[in-house]
């Protein structure tokens, strides 16, 4: 799997034009429909003020209510297609981002912050929708609509036209260059400033509890601050050439304005030379031709903001392709393609194992052979560093692996990894449990659980009465379990590898969050819990455990 790169993820980002046409068809025919509005309004105007008959104005009349109608009905058609349009390649963009970061994660990911990844993932892919809506889009609407606005001018006066077009470039240029010479960095920061504010205001809050107790609450809510004092500043950087590309298209749209009168005041009651197609400039014809710029102006106008989207544009991309690295790294398995393995003889056999972690050097743990079968009930100890976590982690394939480590007589590189973990389970040393009620927390590891069942694997591991007490199956854990205790969590996490039926299950240091004495309890309940004929447990633990209650011990780094 390799990296895509920035083009790779902008092409992903725009519509395929069978969805994205109708939008833009839509689009470019309400932007004409109000350069006629005006058009037809002054015209219309300006003839009434002539008291002809009023047959001679009904058609005019007719057009005006047609090109309202169409401007607002259009407008509703390209707001509908466009966003359906570019939604629905949003979708499909994240979930392409997630699949390529799937396989790296857990081991995988260490070195990148949760809120800059969530950022990247959220709202620099959320960015990505302003490339059809705020550049494609735009730029082809104006451009489209300055032609023919140019175009139709020349019709009535050749001269007017000149003018406007001249203006409409000046104008664009102008306000391209001025605005990205003030905000064209600060677009480009906005990005990864959010990212980084993200990632600090995360960490602020995951650690809270730790930097009042150590007295660096104030110094970390001051590092906050001053990254967010510099995407405020970005951000006014920004809206300060927002500010400057419109003054300029004002300014320029009232140049065209003036530079019609100037050709058009002339060329009234003319014998056709610089008259245009017309033999002499009428009163309304000169109406129109010094009104529309207004209007072409404020079409055109959107060419400058496109611009400055695509620069932030383009810093989300950058910043999505770069969430995923150039190439998995040596030590993060790969899925093998192989054909789907529905069972596993459950029968773990490692030879001379070994296991590094990404852009380490040397492995963390090493030369670690052992055999587990149905029933078997093994103590992994060792002190700490030695690799008891890291082994864990190899068994259930979130690590490469040296050495062999086969189940049921095949390499575990050979199999699909759902089917590894679908043999083996993990109960890993810090549970993750979600928000939620702790039927909720169960219920993922076997949808079709009963309450019945939940309640008897809660009273497996020595959780029944607890549950009982706080109202049962609809009691709430709090974020992260925030709301139980590390025993307790660790109890939780048990009943739902307990609930998946994992025919080998990897326990990795259950009592590193309780104190001795409910340690030792808490191993005695999770090895009887986990007592099966069938099931094989191997229990990483620092906390001695008594030999009645296993079948073997293998301890690491001697």
């Amino acid at each position: 799997m390799s990296r895509p790169d920035t083009p790779q993820i902008l092409r992903l980002a725009q519509p395929p034009v069978r969805r994205f046409a109708p939008g833009l068809a839509a689009g470019l025919l309400s932007a004409m429909s109000t350069v006629a509005l005006l058009a037809a309004s002054a015209w219309l105007i300006a003839r009434a003020a002539e008291q002809p008959p009023v047959m001679f104005l009904s058609m005019a009349v007719v057009a005006v209510r047609a090109f309202a109608l169409a401007r607002a009905a259009f407008r509703y058609l390209e707001r509908l297609a466009s966003h359906d349009a570019a939604f629905r390649q949003l979708a499909e963009l994240r979930q392409g981002v997630f699949r390529r970061i799937l396989p790296l994660a857990p081991a995988g990911l260490g070195s990148t912050g949760r809120g800059e990844l969530l950022t990247r993932l959220v709202r620099d892919v959320d960015d990505l929708q302003d490339l059809p809506l705020r550049v494609v889009q735009p730029l082809v609407t104006a451009v489209s609509v300055a032609v023919l606005s140019v175009a139709a001018v020349w019709l009535v006066l050749p001269a007017a036209a000149v003018t406007l077009a001249i203006c409409l470039v000046i104008a664009v240029v102008g306000g391209s260059l001025s605005s990205g010479a003030l905000a064209a960095r600060s677009e480009r920061m906005l990005a990864p400033l959010r990212g980084q504010l993200a990632d600090r205001v995360f960490e602020t809050v995951q650690s809270l509890d730790v930097l009042i107790a150590f007295g660096a609450l104030e110094r970390r809510l001051g590092e906050l601050r001053e990254v967010d004092d510099r995407l405020r500043r970005a951000t006014l950087r920004r809206s300060l050439g927002t500010g400057v590309h419109t003054a300029v298209t004002a300014l320029f749209a009232g140049a065209a304005t003036v530079a019609a009168l100037g050709v058009g005041i002339p060329a009234l009651g003319a014998d056709g030379a610089g008259a245009g197609v017309l033999t002499g400039l009428s009163g309304p014809a000169l109406a129109v031709i010094v009104l529309v710029p207004m209007a072409v102006f404020e079409v055109v106008g959107a060419i400058p903001a496109a611009l400055a989207a695509w620069r932030q544009v383009r810093s989300s991309a950058e910043r999505v392709a770069t969430a995923v690295p150039d190439a998995v790294p040596a030590e993060i398995p790969v899925d093998p393609v192989v054909e789907p393995v529905e069972t596993l003889f459950p029968v773990v056999e490692l030879s001379n194992l070994s296991a590094t972690w990404p852009g380490a050097g040397t492995p963390a743990v090493s030369a670690v052979t052992l055999r587990l079968a149905p029933g078997d009930r093994v103590h992994l100890s060792g002190g700490s560093g030695t690799g008891k976590t890291t082994l864990a982690y190899a068994l259930v394939r979130f690590l490469e692996y040296g050495g062999s480590y086969r189940i049921g007589g095949r390499e575990a590189r050979d199999l699909p990894q759902d089917a590894v973990r679908r043999t083996v389970g993990l109960c890993e040393q810090d549970p993750w449990l979600f928000d939620n009620s702790i039927r909720q927390n169960l219920l993922f590891a076997r949808e079709d659980a009963t309450d019945a069942d939940l309640t008897a694997v809660l009273g497996r591991v020595g959780l029944a009465d607890w549950v009982a007490a706080r109202g049962g199956l609809d009691a709430q854990v709090g974020e992260r379990g925030g709301l139980v205790s590390g025993g307790q969590a660790q109890r939780i996490a048990l009943a739902r590898a307990l609930l998946a039926d994992f025919p080998v299950l990897v326990v990795d240091e259950p009592t590193a969050n309780v104190d001795p004495q409910q340690g030792e309890a808490l191993v005695r309940d999770i090895l009887a819990a986990a007592a099966d004929a069938d099931r094989a447990v191997l229990l990483i633990s620092h906390t001695p455990v008594p030999p009645e209650l296993i079948t073997g011990r293998l301890s690491l780094g001697g």
